[in-house]
């Protein structure tokens, strides 16, 4: 990448921070051109050149926040599988992504979630879209663990996929606002426990994996009777 690019960009991720902070604090219409322009450290024509008007410079950026937040999502999933990980182990690092991602993005979270129940605004299309993305890789990760065995073939796995992405991203922003004492940890673990009812409607009786060389104690993994992905108890 040369080096007018990676000035742009840089100007462009310091236009994006300077407009989410303002439209949180005042709301959309009620912020300026000109104050993101003072906010970011710019002359007022660098976001014209950068952006054609202020609603497109929105929109970027709520494209932009979301395309990360699915980027995160994607990686959680990738990395469990690289290390071997089922898909409901997948799904729980996912939950710890976005629960990052929002102790990162509040601001930009909290535009989100407001924008996503307005349908009068130029953004909608866009809004929908990278929404689209980052619930598809749920849906993904849902589908195989539904072919392995791993959750209730009867799940209506797009509804499950949406309930997941709103669950996580709403209790996250709660969590920042109302219960900021509580840890990541804390709140990561109570939202995984919700996880099999979030998915099954009914808890899945366990699949139990045995051990394949039958030495020592026979090890069970509960994978869809509400423990933790990966634990094994004593049969």
């Amino acid at each position: 990448m040369d080096s007018s690019s990676t000035r742009r960009q840089a100007t462009r991720r310091k236009l994006f921070e300077a407009a989410v902070t303002l439209i949180a604090e005042q709301g959309f219409s009620s912020t300026t051109v000109e104050e993101i322009a003072e906010r970011a450290g710019v002359a007022k024509g660098t976001v014209y050149y950068n952006f054609a008007s202020k609603t497109v410079l929105f929109e970027e950026l709520l494209r932009h926040g979301i395309d990360q937040l699915t980027d995160a999502l994607r990686h959680a999933a990738d990395e469990t599988a690289e290390h071997g990980g089922g898909h409901l182990e997948a799904l729980d690092a996912m939950i710890r992504a976005g629960l990052d991602f929002v102790a990162r993005h509040p601001s930009l979270t909290q535009l989100y979630v407001a924008e996503l129940w307005r349908t009068n605004r130029a953004w909608q299309a866009t809004l929908m879209r990278v929404r689209r993305r980052s619930v598809t890789v749920i849906e993904s990760v849902l589908r195989g663990a539904v072919a392995d065995g791993e959750l209730d073939p009867g799940i209506d796995i797009p509804l499950t996929a949406s309930a997941i992405f709103g669950m996580v991203l709403v209790t996250a922003l709660d969590w920042q606002s109302y219960q900021p004492g509580r840890s990541i940890d804390d709140v990561h673990a109570a939202l995984f426990r919700l996880l099999p009812v979030r998915t099954g409607g009914e808890l899945a009786p366990p699949v139990r994996r045995e051990a394949a060389d039958g030495a020592g104690p026979r090890q069970v993994v509960e994978a869809g009777g509400g423990r933790h992905p990966g634990r094994t108890c004593q049969a």
